[in-house]
């Protein structure tokens, strides 16, 4: 075990690991090269299997297998794809208008997919390797993806250095495959998802959260990452402890949203509310109140019909007005009851409701000719009348004569 002080790019042992990653990223190289190869020589026997099946091992497997059969359907392809390829291929494999290959280019073809088999062989012996390392090498990476996902994040990004400068989204798309659905429904398909869905805590996630904890595992990913490129922290106590934390993260996301807590009503209040009063309020609701001609406009009669403005039922209705015989929708404005009720109330104040005198009333009238008069204030009342209709409107009167100077 190196010491804390040794830079992390000094260390023999790594660079025997970083060396191991290229390795497989080279031999991962010499696969696709001998996959188009097996692909250009195998075309003319079925051209088709190449859309239908998209990864480089599995082609070659499914091309070893077959061979020069044109009857697909007696060879046992259990094993090597899913039921839902195999019966596509099968079904392809009956209207293709391939034709069988040469026995000497048959024979290359199947050199070449024991080339790409024994490639794939080493590839896994060369991660093995890495991942019974990969608990020294990056120990915080380790805890939370695992040994063996932590060495193929590893071996696809070139080594610790590359996958710690390497953003989380491009990291969670490490190792992504081209899936070929057949047709099939996208709905249950994990897309744009690599190495990240093979570690531990993305398959026990319920798969209504899975995209969502790829993203996390993937960001925490890249911080354990740039932790174990500085040797930071070699013990893996912080790996842990993004591991810890995405755990909980998780458990929070499945927790059901909590309960509508019933809203209590207001207590009531004991002491009376203050209502206004007074002559501006009664002018207010005097102001406001409803008209005789809106009572009658929102009122009906049964059996009768009501005038409207565009006439025949259309435009604003009036109601009841003008179905007094008159046919006029005026309606005589009365005093309210309001205005009647201080009216009354006012006179009772200034003058008596039952005509007797206070005793502060006095027979003493100051006039400007003659100054202090004795008058009787009730002599007035058996008059027949009063200002103008006493002197221009009476039977009794006549005109007055003045004297000229």
């Amino acid at each position: 075990m190196s010491s804390h002080g040794i830079v992390l790019e000094d260390d023999p042992e790594y660079q025997l690991i970083v060396d191991c990653n290229a390795l497989s990223v080279d031999i991962e190289n010499e696969i696709v090269i001998i996959h188009n190869f097996i692909r250009d020589k195998y075309r003319p026997k079925f051209p088709e299997l190449e859309s239908l099946v998209h990864h480089p091992i599995d082609y070659a497997r499914v091309v070893k297998k077959i061979g020069n059969e044109m009857d697909v359907t007696l060879v046992d392809l259990e094993g090597l794809l899913p039921s839902a390829i195999i019966m596509v291929v099968s079904v392809t494999a009956s209207t293709t208008s391939g034709k069988p290959l040469l026995e000497e280019v048959l024979t290359k073809t199947n050199e070449a997919c024991d080339r790409a088999l024994a490639l794939d062989s080493a590839k896994k012996k060369v991660l093995d390797f890495v991942e019974s390392r990969m608990g020294f090498i990056a120990p915080n990476l380790s805890a939370i993806v695992g040994s063996a996902v932590a060495a193929k994040l590893m071996g696809t990004a070139g080594g610790l250095t590359s996958l710690a400068k390497m953003p989380a989204c491009n990291v969670q798309l490490l190792g992504a495959k081209r899936k070929n659905l057949a047709g099939f429904s996208t709905a249950t398909s994990q897309f744009r998802v690599g190495y990240v869905e093979q570690t531990e805590i993305f398959q026990t996630t319920p798969p209504s959260l899975r995209m969502r904890a790829c993203r996390l595992l993937a960001a925490k990913s890249t911080l354990a990452a740039r932790v174990d490129s500085t040797r930071g922290d070699p013990s893996g106590n912080t790996g842990r402890a993004f591991r810890e934390e995405i755990h909980k993260k998780i458990e929070k996301w499945q927790e059901p949203p909590p309960a509508k807590q019933p809203k209590p009503l207001p207590v009531p209040d004991s002491e009376p509310k203050k209502k206004r009063g007074g002559r501006r309020l009664r002018k207010m609701k005097e102001r406001y109140a409803i008209t005789d001609m809106r009572k009658l406009a929102n009122r009906m009669q049964f059996g009768i019909p009501e005038e409207s403005s565009l006439g025949d039922g259309l435009g604003e209705g009036y109601g009841m007005l003008g179905q007094a015989g008159s046919g006029k929708l005026r309606v005589s404005m009365g005093q309210s009851k309001l205005a009647a009720k201080v009216a009354k109330k006012f006179k009772e104040k200034n003058y008596g409701s039952s005509g007797a005198t206070s005793g502060l009333t006095s027979s003493l009238a100051f006039t400007p000719v003659q100054g202090i008069e004795l008058s009787n204030p009730q002599a007035h009342a058996h008059q027949l009348g009063g200002g103008t209709q006493s002197t221009y409107f009476s039977e009794t009167g006549t005109f007055s004569k003045i004297k000229r100077i």
